[in-house]
């Protein structure tokens, strides 16, 4: 199973130093991936998701842009995996956005991993001008948008949403066929799509969460796949962890979360559930980006221990 770490790039702690010390960090410790993700704004007031209200963490009050930020990182590395979780595809236009992805998989080598997501906080959907309601189909039609996008020379795609007039695009990604997808997604229609479209999974683990639950989740796409005509397990599971990992261990813990050595135990039971990479995400409960480094490179060595 693949480790990473989200990079510093929200909050008190992001910064240009900060992104360039944990990549090069990252990689030095054996690593496998480090990941960025999206924000484009933090509202001032109380926002809405589920039928319930409130207010966004402080930390999203400064995010860097992720695509920038892990084109920083392929500078100041050589070897060690990127990967953006998420990228709200549908604030987006689709061949400006794959040429990014291109361009990005160009400068790092085919190292890129592309963590898409529809979106779900209304003020951003109108920041960038984009009703709601192309979620959904629009977002199915994105994917397919970006896959030709990234095929052979002239491209042409033609939807009920998106239309790319037959046109050169380039560059290529290094990857043929573009940069592997995966997809945060909750809802059973979101997962039997990506399943049929041949994408990911991008599960995310909040503080508290426990094994059976992360069981369900995981088994779900698992059906959507084989309702999808594929092997089950076949595409790939990369699991967010937002939680931080501890210096001592701790008591009353969550899943994946606790000392290094604790979390550790717990990733045997999870690679068997089909997860096949796991990183951890520190915005939330801030962690100096160099005490992350040191609690990652001891998870490192546990998990050679217990993963064998």
């Amino acid at each position: 199973m693949k480790l990473g770490l989200a990079l510093p790039t929200a909050g008190e702690h992001a910064s240009p130093e900060a992104i360039g010390s944990v990549a090069e960090g990252a990689e030095r410790i054996g690593l496998d991936r480090v990941w960025a993700f999206e924000r484009q704004i933090a509202p001032t007031g109380p926002v809405g998701m589920g039928g319930q209200s409130f207010e966004l963490p402080e930390n999203y009050r400064t995010v860097y842009s992720p695509l920038e930020v892990l084109a920083f990182a392929a500078a100041r590395t050589s070897t060690i995996g990127l990967g953006t979780s998420i990228i709200i595809a549908l604030l987006h236009q689709p061949a400006a956005l794959a040429r990014s992805f291109a361009t990005l998989d160009q400068l790092c080598g085919g190292r890129l991993i592309a963590g898409l997501g529809q979106g779900w906080m209304k003020e951003e959907f109108e920041a960038a001008g984009v009703p709601m309601e192309r979620q959904g189909a629009g977002f199915g039609e994105f994917v397919d948008a970006l896959r030709a996008a990234w095929g052979p020379d002239p491209v042409k795609y033609e939807g009920s949403h998106y239309t790319i007039p037959e046109s050169y695009l380039n560059p290529k990604p290094v990857q043929p066929g573009g940069p592997p997808m995966i997809v945060g997604a909750f809802a059973p229609a979101s997962l039997r799509r990506a399943a049929r479209q041949g994408i990911g999974f991008n599960p995310v683990i909040q503080p508290g969460m426990d094994l059976s639950a992360l069981e369900g989740v995981v088994q779900g796409f698992h059906a959507a796949e084989r309702e999808a005509g594929r092997e089950a397990g076949g595409l790939p599971v990369v699991l967010r962890i937002n939680a931080s990992l501890y210096d001592e261990p701790v008591e009353e813990r969550g899943l994946l979360s606790g000392s290094p050595e604790q979390v550790a135990e717990d990733l045997p039971q999870v690679a068997a559930l089909g997860v096949d990479e796991a990183f951890w995400s520190m915005d939330y409960d801030p962690v100096l980006p160099g005490d992350q480094l040191a609690r990652m490179e001891r998870l490192v060595a546990a998990a050679g221990k217990t993963l064998g």
